[in-house]
């Protein structure tokens, strides 16, 4: 099965093509700090033979970026020195990690820096109402309007963030751009209602967040991957598409892969079906219109794994699992054996919360840091 070639991201050795896909958890430390819970939980997925690692959201900056409370951070050097357990605990069991870089923007739903005032493209609310597996109630907030000033101070939270990951050890990071979060929503037109250079045609919507990208990529060094992970939909609203349709992801993914992104990570729904009216999947257009070089990492829906065998046939370079990993942390061994796979039950791993389960994260491993 071409799931377990080894492939090559940038300077990283896989061993397999299968990855574990960033999942919000809510079990870091109320400042922001990873836990040894955290690094049993994570190795756990490196132990049963994942060919990487994507972490939960984690938040760049102490001003808007925070999404969630008890969601891990690498703003400061003691968030990133807790995070250096979880890399070597990764590391030790033969994975590559990579540190999934989140601006929560208008979807903030737990923020103690900001009395409540949340960030985004516009001020435009998001549709629906917050989870409260991870901690939210009632309506999302109004946010405000990024100024010139914002916007830099959150382009040079993800660089500085980046960089305080590549000293704690991750081999790379992955910006998201999903699911409607800050830089998600500036590619959104529902989000989105400027009407500088970052509003308006699918050319200026990609601006920001492709500007991310090479700052991030021009601070870190040739080596360390960065990636960054693409959606249409977002959280509080599964049914959104990009108004143009293939012309806009044409356009996405072009100037995201120019910009220095060694991936792009895909996500929707359900990946095996056609996304435009060409026929085209999301993973499909980004091989499409993506430079030569920039690997596809397509995810959705591809616990079986003949779906995500037939994904990988279909030009996505890897693949990542996020129920299916929680359901089987050992999957990619348990597919290699020909073993039976045990089916996602979310009350076992995200109901009421999504905070780490007894069962997740045995006794002996649970304590946090001093």
């Amino acid at each position: 099965m071409t799931l377990f070639d080894s492939y090559t991201l940038g300077e990283v050795e896989l061993n397999n093509r299968v990855g574990l896909a960033p999942m919000t958890r809510v079990s870091a430390t109320e400042d922001g700090r990873a836990t040894a819970a955290m690094a049993h939980y994570y190795r756990k997925f490196a132990a049963g033979d994942f060919g990487f690692v994507v972490t939960e959201g984690v938040y760049p900056d102490d001003a808007y970026a925070q999404g969630y409370l008890n969601q891990p951070g690498l703003a400061t050097d003691e968030q990133a020195e807790s995070w250096e357990q979880v890399v070597d605990a990764v590391h030790e069991a033969g994975a590559p990690i990579f540190a999934q870089l989140m601006h929560a923007g208008a979807q903030t739903q737990g923020n103690p820096h900001t009395d409540g005032e949340t960030l985004g493209p516009s001020a435009v609310a998001p549709k629906g109402e917050m989870a409260e597996a991870y901690g939210g109630s009632g309506e999302f907030a109004t946010p405000t309007a990024a100024t010139d000033a914002d916007l830099e101070e959150a382009r040079e939270g993800f660089v500085a963030a980046a960089e305080r990951a590549r000293d704690a050890g991750f081999d790379g990071v992955e910006i998201h751009g999903a699911n409607g979060y800050l830089l998600n929503e500036f590619l959104s037109t529902y989000f989105n209602e400027r009407d500088d250079e970052y509003g308006g045609a699918p050319e200026n919507r990609v601006r920001f967040p492709a500007e991310v990208v090479a700052a991030v990529d021009e601070a870190t060094p040739e080596g360390f991957v960065v990636g960054i992970r693409v959606s249409q939909t977002a959280v509080s609203d599964d049914e959104y598409a990009w108004p143009e349709g293939e012309d806009a992801a044409a356009v996405f993914f072009e100037e995201l892969s120019a910009a220095g992104a060694d991936y792009l990570h895909v996500t929707e729904g359900d990946a095996t079906a056609p996304t435009f009216d060409s026929g085209l999947t999301l993973a499909g257009a980004a091989a499409e219109y993506a430079d030569d070089g920039t690997t596809v990492i397509d995810n959705g829906g591809l616990g079986d794994p003949a779906a995500a065998e037939e994904k990988l046939d279909a030009g996505a370079d890897l693949v990542t699992l996020g129920t299916s990993a929680l359901a089987n942390p050992d999957w990619p061994a348990r597919v290699r054996e020909d073993e039976d796979l045990t089916a996602f039950d979310p009350v076992e791993f995200l109901v009421p919360t999504a905070e780490h389960a007894d069962h997740e994260v045995p006794a002996a491993d649970a304590a946090s840091d001093d």
